[in-house]
């Protein structure tokens, strides 16, 4: 794998003499406190802004301080017009713009184009206080602002919009961000890397159109740097996608945009060779035509070193949210703030999921001392703490340390994921290092307990009978949730998600390690309704498991097609880029995009709320199941209907208005349990 220099190895900027700000500046009084007659760059997000490392605009924010430049924020202004965007003057540099920690649409529309009414990410939980498509809006009025300062964009809405992309919101495929948006350069993934580099280059005089060999960008040109061989999407996938081109200076040459906004077909083949460029190792450059211009992205970023990693973390971050959001409280941080990063990355490769997308299938970590250094920051530092740690881990919780066994393998594999099929013989899934700092942090002075919420990958904590125990002993608080998504092979293996019975698996361990530690703790397993690939008769059965496991969804997610994901590629194409994608021999897969088959799948999640029952009524009659309607325990819903219930047409509550919203169940009981 290509070497990057250290991110904490470059000359800082002159302007490291005026020092560490107690927070980034959001106004010119802060700014002339610090002594600042002006900002060198201007990160403007879609967020509060809450200095604390969960979230990107702080990270991104402190790094480039620490390397020397005076960094202010414009959070969540007023887009109406370009006055909010002037408030704190024009920068020396460029303007940062990111959506926020959400992609805008996914944050402010539910799976069924629902509108939200609600925001994690801002004071009061209040909605609307970012515009849809962010990242474009915001840009557009930088422009206006100051017509002369670069634009670069970051965050996650850039990075799962950085090619051309089907917008489920729209129903259509979209041109990159980068062209809607008329900005100079786009950094996608975890962009430390490439934001010092462009910064200290455009600090030197370049130009950030043009730079186009850094890790991790996208830049617009007229054409193709000269010099490169071509390897063109279509012809990879009619030879051996098992070879490999010896020329180290080939490009892969995606469909354009054009290609693929007029051919289903051919958009699911142009996801399938961008996920299989994906491993810094050995991807390649891309290039992608829109209209008379190309789009030059190049290959993912290097991951960052365990000490580099301490370094973010470890930057001075105030750990709060800024003092003019004064008492009023922003729920996303009401949610972290007693909880610590351990990792990042994810190797599952879920095609539904971002995560891999965004961050990479490398996974990150953290060394044990400075988490447990953070661990002992939350206890002396944040207000409120009571001694419990609320979570600790990342994207997963048990993928800490976790890599393949030989880094020559691991440079030149292209398989989109290391535990689907099945776990790789070559990953180490040894769970040792962090049970070890389990121990440590639940025995540093003052944690009472330090909890893990979510993000548990039992496939691989199957492995590790000892792992089970010590999570299940010390860091569980009654409920555990994990997501097996469902039950049935046909949408688990679109997913690239296990058997149901590693679940089971899972159970078995979970349940006797609590019987041993005297608790009674339950799993809330959650799944996916309407996701690529699932049959009615798919959703029948899960309802039936659910059934036969006495398990109730208080709270139900239908599937949402998130840019750029490979399950979004499915629904739009209703093409499997799981398998090669060639005209006329692709494998079918079907979409679930009418809404009443989207609620009856999202009804049989549901199948003991009455409102419901007229819906699945008819939809077991259709399916010739009519013997699972009556009144004894083998029965999925009664024949009969109590009064005053099923007048919605069957569509069942409306529920489920965050992302992604849990799945919560409890066995024999009913329980709202506020989401992660």
């Amino acid at each position: 794998m290509d070497t990057s220099k250290p991110i904490f190895s470059y000359k800082k900027y002159w302007a490291q003499r005026f020092g560490t700000a107690p927070f980034l500046p959001m106004t010119r009084a802060e700014m002339d406190t610090l002594g600042w007659d002006a900002c060198d760059i201007i990160i403007v997000t879609g967020d509060a802004y809450i200095d604390h490392p969960s979230f990107g605009m702080a990270i991104i924010g402190r790094l480039l301080e620490a390397q020397g430049f005076r960094v202010g924020i414009i959070a969540q202004p007023d887009w109406q017009s370009p006055d909010s965007f002037k408030a704190l003057g024009a920068p020396k540099l460029f303007w940062g713009v990111t959506g926020g920690n959400m992609d805008s649409m996914v944050n402010r529309y539910t799976s069924d184009r629902r509108l939200r009414h609600n925001d994690s990410y801002t004071p009061g939980g209040e909605g609307g206080k970012r515009p849809d498509r962010s990242v474009i809006v915001y840009a557009q009025r930088c422009r206006e602002a100051f017509k002369d300062v670069p634009i670069v964009l970051g965050g996650i809405e850039s990075s799962l919009r950085r090619i051309a992309h089907y917008d489920y919101w729209s129903d259509k495929v979209r041109r990159s961000v980068l062209v809607d948006a008329k900005a100079d350069i786009l950094l996608y993934g975890n962009a430390e890397r490439a934001v010092v580099e462009v910064a200290h280059r455009m600090a030197r005089g370049a130009k950030a159109h043009e730079i186009d060999d850094v890790r991790g960008v996208a830049v617009m040109k007229t054409a193709a740097p000269e010099g490169w061989t071509e390897a063109r999407a279509d012809d990879i996938e009619a030879a051996d996608e098992g070879a490999r081109q010896t020329n180290e200076k080939t490009v892969v040459r995606l469909p354009s945009y054009e290609q693929v906004s007029a051919d289903p077909e051919t958009y699911a083949r142009a996801s399938r060779v961008l996920h299989r460029e994906s491993n810094p190792g050995n991807a390649r450059p891309l290039v992608q035509r829109h209209g008379d211009r190309e789009l030059w992205v190049t290959p993912p970023p290097i991951p960052l070193t365990t000490p580099e990693m301490d370094g973010v973390y470890e930057l001075p971050y105030a750990r709060a949210p800024h003092p003019a959001y004064a008492a009023e409280k922003i729920p996303a941080w009401e949610m972290i703030r007693f909880s610590v990063t351990t990792m990042r990355g994810c190797f599952g490769g879920c095609s539904f999921c971002s995560i891999t997308e965004h961050e990479g299938r490398i996974i990150q970590s953290r060394s044990e001392a400075s988490i447990l250094q953070e661990i002992e920051k939350v206890r002396d530092k944040t207000e409120g703490f009571t001694g419990i740690i609320s979570d600790i881990g990342g994207p997963t919780a048990n993928m800490y340390r976790m890599a393949c066994k030989d880094p020559e393998i691991e440079a030149k594999c292209r398989k989109p994921s290391c535990v689907y099929p099945g776990i790789c013989p070559n990953l180490n899934t040894s769970h040792d290092a962090l049970i070890q700092l389990y121990q440590k942090a639940r025995a540093i002075p003052g944690i009472k307990k330090v909890m893990v919420a979510s993000g548990v990958r039992y496939d691989l904590a199957v492995k590790s009978p000892a792992y089970i125990k010590e999570l299940v002993t010390h860091h569980v608080g009654g409920y555990l949730k994990i997501a097996p998504e469902h039950t049935e092979s046909g949408p688990l293996s679109k997913m690239m998600k296990p058997g149901i019975g590693a679940y089971d698996r899972f159970k078995q361990l979970f349940d006797q390690a609590a019987k041993q530690a005297g608790k009674e703790y339950f799993l809330i397993p959650y799944f996916i309704a309407a996701h690529p690939g699932t049959s009615d008769e798919d959703m029948m059965n899960l309802a039936l498991w659910l059934k036969k496991n006495k398990y109730r969804a208080d709270q139900v997610q239908t599937f949402l097609p998130s840019p750029m994901a490979i399950s979004t590629a499915m629904y739009h194409s209703e093409r499997n880029p799981l398998k090669p994608v060639r005209r006329g021999a692709s494998e079918q897969v079907n979409a679930i995009k009418g809404i009443k088959q989207r609620r009856l799948h999202k009804a049989f999640l549901r199948y003991h709320d009455a409102e419901n029952w007229p819906l699945l009524r008819d939809a077991l009659k259709r399916m010739g199941r009519a013997d699972l309607i009556g009144p004894g325990k083998h029965h999925l819903v009664p024949s009969w209907q109590p009064a005053g219930t099923g007048d919605n047409g069957g569509e069942g509550h409306r529920m489920g208005r965050k992302h992604r919203t849990q799945t919560f169940l409890t066995k024999g009981v009913r329980e709202k349990r506020k989401p992660a």
